[in-house]
């Protein structure tokens, strides 16, 4: 099952068609369920920009459990912002089980900073820019600008957990969801690759699960310094320890990555 990125749709023949026919042809008779939220392409694409994310998971569960092909289980793979999605996936939608969980640039504690802009169109870019930076944490942006519900300002933590309508309930940032952490660590793998040269998230950190050191947005800190795991608001200590997370590093911008690289790296979580 794969989440698609900021501005993309399910079957852009560029990207996430081309991923699901490299994997179809890698590993014959898999099944590739390529996710799309809408009723066709341009809708998918505007989704990934102003749907409510919460509706978006609802969405995406219903789909998983209607999908005779996934009763077994299956295996997730998140680009970008599609690797916080699939977690909060894994995590409210327990049935049918996700057996691994790749997340390919996903943003864990959310972005402070919007520095490029992946979706195709520059002004609705420059748009969400102003709009971030007036006011992230109000109700009216939070229920309609997918990337406000990821934001998260290290100088206003208190605002980031009080109004914070996705990212913070993941996270388990206003209290412990018992089953949240279980399903979580039902997992077999949690697979996070992080972008090296990544120009685009804000901090790059983010994509292994570390963000800025609280009220101030300079100094990063990594995993198993913050709360979350030192707390194990989210069981990742836990998994941690038994093996289950997974921390890969790439050569590269944001989403940027060799053929040859998927191959060796990601196919064999997928087999």
């Amino acid at each position: 099952v794969v989440f698609p990125f900021t501005g993309d749709s399910c079957c852009n023949p560029h990207s996430m068609g081309y991923i699901k026919k490299i994997v179809e042809n890698k590993i014959p008779g898999i099944y590739v369920l390529s996710l799309k939220i809408g009723s066709n392409l341009i809708q998918d694409m505007e989704n990934s920009f102003f749907m409510n994310v919460n509706d978006q998971v609802t969405e995406v569960c219903s789909q998983l459990a209607q999908d005779p092909h996934l009763k077994g289980g299956y295996n997730a793979m998140g680009f970008s912002q599609g690797g916080q999605f699939l977690r909060a996936v894994a995590q409210r939608c327990p049935s049918p089980p996700m057996l691994n969980l790749i997340s390919v640039g996903g943003q864990h504690q959310g972005v402070y900073g919007f520095p490029r802009c992946p979706g195709e169109s520059s002004h609705i870019c420059d748009w969400i820019r102003k709009t971030l930076d007036l006011g992230a944490y109000t109700q009216a942006v939070q229920e309609h600008l997918v990337q406000a519900e990821y934001w998260h300002n290290p100088l206003k933590e208190d605002d980031y957990r009080k109004s914070s309508i996705f990212l913070a309930d993941i996270n388990q940032e206003r209290g412990i969801n018992e089953t949240y952490k279980k399903n979580l660590m039902a997992l077999k793998k949690f697979v996070m690759v992080k972008f090296l040269n990544d120009t685009m998230v804000d901090p790059p950190i983010s994509e292994w699960f570390g963000f800025y050191k609280s009220g101030q947005a300079k100094e990063t800190i990594p995993l198993k310094e913050t709360s979350l795991y030192t707390e194990d608001r989210l069981g990742l200590q836990e998994m941690d320890k038994a093996g289950k997370l997974v921390f890969l590093g790439v050569q590269g911008d944001h989403l940027q990555f060799s053929e040859e690289w998927f191959y060796t790296t990601i196919l064999p979580f997928l087999q």
